[in-house]
């Protein structure tokens, strides 16, 4: 990880930019992808899963006998991880829930909004190096909160057409039913069209590569709502000097091994401890599994010394982390100051696992600087807010005044004339 002390705010742009990568020729692949499915449905998607999974799938869909068979042979700890996960994810979400209140803006004026589930969404589980069951967790239970009457899972199978056990014992713990082997862009074209076998959806949601990040983006394009733009994970960690060095490197390292492409950052207002975190990251990655993966991350990476905590906080609202961790002897005091990130962390213990498998939170954020104005998903994010009014005679007699006005200032004597045609009914 490279070393920044004390830099110059005008460089702080330069010194927190993310990788950038020319997508033109990526989308121009993805885009023929995506007409391709379009056109030819569950044919394209064989084809695709053939040309890029390797494997030949007879039923897209995934059967009742295979959802019995994941549950029999799926590790009872983990089972029983999963299952408290969804305990508390469901816990948080619900507590998410709002009642349209009717507010009275004037004597016969009533307005309100009312929560209204998306009817149709598609939920993308990316399969590749690690099967991210998680996942379902986090976007399932929100979906089934909210009360969306069809959900779509779309996951892809290894090459003998099987999708991982954990994979589909958390969709049936969540309620999903309706799982189908396709990963990649074939499975975004296919929920935002619409195939012989799976149904066309009206939203998005999932994290997945960079093609997948580009299909969802261009079928956004073309009228089909997504969950957000997505860029590789992200982490960054607020430390000073109550920080245990050990810990700090260990949260640096479980972003690092998502991708050679995740960027990790640690700002810090103690110089002492920037000698130990790097021994820690040296000794911790050497027993990683994926070190390979993760020291690819690290070389995108950065340590940045700052004079204070207020200076350490500007530069994190200007980088707009993903995750943010604050492992600080005033950590709740700091909170206060964030103003962009994705998700935070505070104090020594809560590490940014918690919130990515089981505290309760939602795991799906904002990435790549979009944290500066979009939320992570939630309960929210599977609803339509529509909003009610309704007027008495009395209550247009109250306003009426007001809306010709304002209607004849604008020239707009249409608008006018259906207030004014009320007022003289008899």
């Amino acid at each position: 990880m490279l070393v920044y002390k004390y830099p110059e705010r005008t460089s702080w742009p330069s010194l927190l930019q993310r990788p950038v990568m020319d997508t033109a020729a990526l989308e121009t692949n993805v885009g023929n992808i995506l007409a391709d499915v379009k056109q030819n449905g569950d044919a394209a998607v064989r084809k695709y899963a053939q040309q890029f999974d390797k494997v030949q799938l007879q039923m897209l869909e995934v059967t009742s006998a295979e959802f019995i068979h994941a549950a029999a042979v799926l590790d009872a700890d983990l089972k029983k991880a999963i299952l408290q996960a969804k305990q508390n994810i469901e816990l948080f979400h619900k507590a998410q829930q709002e009642a349209g209140k009717i507010i009275e803006t004037m004597p016969g004026v009533q307005c309100w909004r009312k929560p209204v589930a998306i009817e149709k969404v598609g939920l993308y589980i990316p399969g590749g190096s690690a099967p991210l069951f998680s996942t379902i967790l986090m976007l399932g239970i929100p979906a089934m909160i909210a009360g969306c009457k069809e959900i779509v899972l779309c996951t892809p199978s290894n090459a003998a057409g099987e999708v991982h056990p954990a994979v589909l014992f958390a969709a049936e713990q969540v309620g999903l039913d309706r799982v189908f082997k396709i990963g990649g862009v074939q499975a975004i074209a296919a929920m935002a069209y619409g195939t012989e076998s799976v149904p066309k959806v009206h939203k998005i949601f999932g994290p997945g590569n960079q093609y997948v990040t580009c299909a969802k983006q261009l079928v956004n394009k073309s009228g089909v709502a997504i969950d957000m733009p997505a860029g590789p994970s992200e982490v960054a960690v607020l430390a000073d000097e109550t920080c245990i060095p050990s810990f700090v490197a260990a949260d640096l390292l479980s972003q690092a091994e998502h991708g050679p492409d995740s960027q990790v950052l640690l700002v810090t207002t103690a110089g002492e401890i920037i000698e130990e975190v790097q021994k820690e990251v040296a000794a911790q990655l050497a027993l990683l599994p994926r070190k390979d993966i993760a020291a690819q991350a690290l070389e995108n990476s950065r340590i940045i010394l700052v004079k204070d905590t207020e200076e350490a906080m500007a530069l994190l609202n200007a980088y707009a982390p993903e995750h943010l961790i604050v492992a600080c002897k005033d950590d709740i005091g700091i909170a206060d100051a964030v103003i962009n990130a994705g998700s935070v962390f505070l104090g020594n213990y809560s590490p940014e696992s918690a919130g990515d498998y089981a505290s309760g939170t939602n795991h799906t954020l904002p990435t790549n600087g979009y944290a500066t104005a979009y939320s992570g998903v939630s309960l929210d994010s599977f609803v339509k807010k529509i909003t009610f009014q309704r007027l008495t005679k009395e209550g247009l007699q109250q306003i009426g005044a007001t809306i010709e006005t304002m209607a004849a200032a604008e020239g707009l004597d249409a608008h006018k004339n259906a207030v004014t045609i009320r007022l003289k009914y008899k």
